[in-house]
């Protein structure tokens, strides 16, 4: 017999998990595998498929490679859109934090008189549908038949137009807010009430008090939830379509067809019949999003570690 020499490695065996195993595994990942394919991996596909033809008046539909691209980057209004969306976030998503976080704070204090009432009016509005809210907004906002024009007529005093030129992005901004800050308030409040209680009474002990327990204690507690919070408001926001969608239809001349990118593409696609463009631009700011998002929560987890 032939003796195992003492510096040859011994080879582990190797372990062939059964067919049936196999097969359970992948009958546990198909319910979410299949949806998740097509309702999601499908239509990116094919969205960047249409992104790299054009369909032309002599040829019909050609493989256009990149030149869809080059067009969309080198469209002012498409830049027009995207600094306009850009400008949105930087306020919006701050605000909307801050006074969510806030609300959620007040909550978590215990100090509040009747604080069912106060988290169920907060939380309300986000019950309402995003249309059904831009139509509400859109007549408290008007200066000749909405709450705006009866207050003029009423005190007969000059209130600036919130539907101007000047004022419309704050205006649907406040759209946003009334919908969504009791949606984060309610997150960031399972977040605080999921703090162990023991830290709050060895900083009492310590002296602290209740601005050096928010601030030592439940801040960094939360900053996870923050962050992804942050960046679901950052997606949301270049995704932003009915507000001014619906606006539109009440001043025309201040909201055009490509006020925001998404605005943009539903008009290349509906409008236009330029489908290929529009799913250039859908592809783009997928891209986009992403990259800002994944920026977003790097930073915030960065500084949470």
């Amino acid at each position: 017999m032939k003796k195992r020499s003492a510096s040859s490695p011994l080879r582990a065996p190797v372990v062939r998990r059964p067919l049936r195993r196999r097969l359970t595994g992948w009958a546990f990942v198909l319910p979410f595998a299949v949806p998740f394919l097509l309702a999601v991996v499908a239509p990116i596909v094919y969205t960047a498929g249409l992104s790299v033809f054009q369909e032309r008046l002599v040829g019909g539909v050609t493989f256009a490679g990149l030149d869809n691209y080059r067009d969309q980057l080198s469209d002012p209004r498409f830049w027009d859109a995207v600094a306009r969306v850009g400008l949105f976030l930087l306020i919006q998503v701050p605000l909307m934090m801050a006074l969510a976080l806030g609300a959620a704070l007040a909550l978590d204090s215990a100090r509040l008189y009747a604080p069912s009432v106060f988290r169920l009016g907060i939380f309300l509005p986000y019950a309402v549908p995003g249309v059904v809210a831009s139509l509400l907004w859109g007549y408290i906002y008007g200066a000749q038949f909405g709450l705006v024009g009866d207050l003029k007529e009423m005190f007969g005093i000059a209130l600036p137009d919130p539907l101007s030129s000047t004022l419309i992005l704050p205006s649907i901004g406040n759209i946003g807010l009334w919908l969504y800050i009791g949606y984060n308030m309610l997150v960031f409040y399972a977040a605080l009430q999921a703090i162990p209680a023991e830290l709050f009474e060895a900083a009492r002990l310590d002296g602290a008090g209740t601005w050096h327990i928010i601030v030592g204690i439940k801040l960094p507690a939360i900053r996870p939830t923050l962050v992804v919070a942050t960046v679901f408001s950052v997606i949301g926001g270049f995704q932003l379509f009915n507000e001014p969608n619906i606006l539109r239809s009440m001043v025309p001349n201040v909201i055009s067809t490509d006020f925001t990118p998404n605005m943009y593409a539903y008009t290349l696609s509906f409008a236009g019949q330029q489908y290929n463009s529009a799913a250039t631009v859908a592809m783009i700011m997928g891209v986009v999003t992403a990259i800002v998002a994944f920026v977003v929560q790097r930073r915030g987890m960065g500084r949470a570690a």
